[in-house]
């Protein structure tokens, strides 16, 4: 018949290698913890990061010396007060007869001002490289890159036509408008 002592310690040796490996499993879990919250911290530096290049805000083709508002990242975009009113970031409304420039963000009308202004004087499409020269920004790939989202948006919405590929113009009733006033 065993001790009472010796099952005592039987159970005690018992209770410590129960113990030993579930301690051997936090250890193993808080590492895979630190690994996976890394991992998390450095998707969302990326996803932030591509979130900054694929949004073009205010200012990207305003040029020297302008003055950059800041960014409310962690609010919902505010609801223009009326549809005609120009937010930073807005959308490009749909083209229609009597629309103003006004109801573009300051960088579509940049881009149809500069478009208008080399149909005054007679000259023809202006490709993004171009537009970047005009607005007096680096032709890096991507300011003519954030130029040709901007200039396909316009296309898209009727404000501007692109006669050839790469290469914009005024869209035919815009242009006739007296240039936007």
């Amino acid at each position: 018949m065993p001790s009472v002592v010796g099952l005592l310690e039987e159970r005690e040796l018992t209770a410590r290698r129960r113990v030993d490996a579930l301690r051997e499993e936090a250890d193993r879990i808080q590492a895979e913890l630190v690994v996976a919250e890394r991992e998390w911290s450095e998707w969302g530096i990326a996803r932030s990061r591509v979130g900054e290049v694929l949004s073009p805000g205010e200012g990207d083709i305003a040029g020297p010396g302008a003055a950059e508002e800041p960014s409310d990242r962690g609010e919902p975009p505010a609801l223009p007060a009326s549809s005609e009113a120009a937010k930073p970031k807005s959308v490009v409304p749909i083209w229609r007869a009597g629309l103003p420039w006004s109801a573009l963000s300051a960088d579509y009308q940049r881009i149809l001002q500069a478009l208008a202004d080399r149909g005054r004087v007679g000259q023809g499409p202006l490709t993004c490289q171009e537009m970047a020269g005009c607005f007096g920004l680096d032709p890096v790939p991507a300011k003519i890159e954030a130029l040709r989202s901007k200039a396909k948006r316009l296309t898209a919405r009727g404000w501007l036509a692109e006669p050839a590929p790469g290469r914009f113009t005024l869209a035919k009733a815009v242009a006739g408008q007296g240039g936007g006033s």
